[in-house]
């Protein structure tokens, strides 16, 4: 078997080209790939998804701990014979100096670390920061590095002389490829996002191939197999859920979607498409680009009445980020125009004058211990008062509203689901 981590000095290295390149080749070569990715991001995972067929699953040590990446990455590497896992920014970079950074996740599962440099004017420079992530924390280790957006054999060549010197082997050397740009708000659901992103990966193989070693790669790599967590298959209820999924509310976890699945059978629809919601016990709107088709949205006036209805029978309704906005009374656009949506919550989500608001967050719900991050550009005019208070990472009470009337949820924060969670939301007592 074979397991590893895509890393870098800093954000805007190439890691996705890289990743994504790397898995399309292995599955070439016929191995059962398995991808990962550090931290809480939702769209990497799709197109990992793409590359090797197979859902991409999130490591993430504030939203599920230490013991729960651990269990997370057995459960879903067990069986493969390649594990690759993309970090997020640069290697050591986390919420608090390395806390729920990709370094930390490397050391957490013993993944040696294949470094993505791209070193613009450096040459003989490059070998002390490479000696310098090679022994700043011994804990972690560095496979090898892949040289990206190298302009000349020249470049190559003094480049190559400052890894070697480093102690560290050049795995692979990526020319300059200005054509091979990665898909933006990729979401896998429309044949045409899917043939964009085909296309992408298929290119982004023939790169790997053309530039990396992957046999050196794979020898550099090899450890031992994996065992999946022994865990109980028996269902802790039988509710029916429903969760939306479409180009409008898409950003769910699978590991959300796994916790979702004990509780009961699992149904998705389509707020856009489907006139009403399937016959459901619970539901979930997870975040998604509501703001991208509020017109089709707004003209679906039965699906808008379905979900009113929903909410006001008193069932437990989770929703998440975009997957609240539809909840709003109305959603304004860039341009000033606004929607009428569901109404379920009495106030304005708006994209005019948007502004990014993110970082992780967390809050109690009933005793239950609750984790997650917003990302976000739009707000809210006049919001309801919180009904709970949420902290960031560091502990610190964020403006964060939470609003929770009976059994429904709704906030800007993308939660982490557990099995404490669901089980208090819907009312029900674990033992």
């Amino acid at each position: 078997m074979n397991s590893f981590l895509i890393g870098a000095p800093r954000s805007g290295s190439g890691k996705s080209i890289v990743t994504m390149g790397l898995l399309r080749a292995l599955v070439r070569r016929g191995l059962r790939v398995q991808s990962f990715k550090c931290g809480p991001d939702y769209l990497d995972p799709k197109l990992h998804a793409t590359a090797t067929g197979r859902p991409s699953i999130n490591l993430d040590t504030f939203l599920y701990g230490e013991d729960g990446v651990e269990e997370i990455y057995r459960r879903y590497a067990a069986g493969a014979e390649v594990t690759v896992a993309e970090g997020v920014m640069g290697l050591f970079d986390g919420y608090d100096r390395d806390r729920g950074s990709s370094a930390e996740v490397a050391r957490l599962l013993r993944l040696p670390v294949v470094l993505v440099v791209t070193p613009g004017a450096m040459a003989y420079s490059l070998a002390p920061l490479l000696y310098g992530y090679r022994h700043f924390d011994p804990r972690v280790s560095i496979a090898g590095v892949i040289l990206n957006k190298v302009s000349s054999p020249r470049h190559r060549h003094f480049l190559t002389e400052a890894v070697e010197a480093a102690g560290l082997p050049v795995l692979g050397v990526l020319p300059k490829c200005d054509a091979l740009v990665i898909p933006e708000r990729y979401l896998g659901l429309q044949t045409e996002e899917r043939d964009v992103a085909e296309q992408y990966a298929e290119a982004a193989a023939d790169l790997v191939e053309a530039s990396i070693d992957l046999d050196c790669l794979l020898e550099r790599t090899a450890c031992e197999g994996i065992t999946a967590p022994r865990e109980s298959a028996e269902r802790r209820a039988d509710l029916r859920i429903a969760v939306a999924l479409d180009e409008a509310c898409s950003f769910v976890y699978e590991e959300s979607l796994r916790v979702l699945a004990r509780f009961g059978e699992v149904t998705f629809f389509s707020p856009l498409r489907d006139d009403r919601l399937p016959e459901c016990d619970f539901l979930y709107l997870p975040g998604g680009y509501p703001e991208l088709y509020l017109e089709q949205l707004a003209h679906n006036r039965s699906m808008l009445r379905s979900l009113r209805e929903y909410a006001d029978s008193g069932r437990p309704l989770l929703a998440e980020c975009g997957g609240m906005m539809l909840l709003c009374r109305q959603i304004i656009d860039e341009s000033g125009r606004a929607y009428d949506l569901a109404g379920v919550l009495d106030q304005v989500a708006t994209m005019e004058g948007k502004r990014l608001t993110l970082g992780y967050r967390s809050f109690t719900l009933d005793g239950v211990a609750v984790r997650g991050h917003e990302f976000h550009y739009s707000h809210i005019i006049d919001p309801l008062p919180s009904s709970l208070q949420q902290y960031d990472a560091r502990g610190e009470a964020v403006p964060a509203a939470l609003w929770r009337r009976g059994r429904l949820l709704a906030s800007y924060t993308h939660l982490a689901l557990t099995d404490e969670l669901v089980a208090r939301l819907i009312g029900m007592e674990i033992k």
